[in-house]
């Protein structure tokens, strides 16, 4: 599995599943809200830990940055 994230997207990635964490433990997002949410930010924390997102593959979209050569 080749990386098609690069870190501004990871950290992106991982500050949004941080603040939606921080919506749901301070009360401000409940329901069924909370549970998309929720799902939303374990996503993005697992593409982000791992560098690879599945939805980038099929449209070959990569942030990584390309070696120069």
């Amino acid at each position: 599995m080749e990386k098609n994230m690069g870190t501004i997207d990871r950290v992106i990635r991982a500050s949004i599943a941080v603040l939606i964490a921080i919506l749901y433990f301070t009360g401000k997002i409940s329901g069924t809200v909370a549970v998309i949410l929720g799902i939303v930010a374990v996503a993005f924390l697992l593409t982000s830990f791992i560098g690879w997102c599945p939805i980038y593959k099929p449209f070959g979209i990569s942030t990584c940055k390309r070696p120069r050569s």
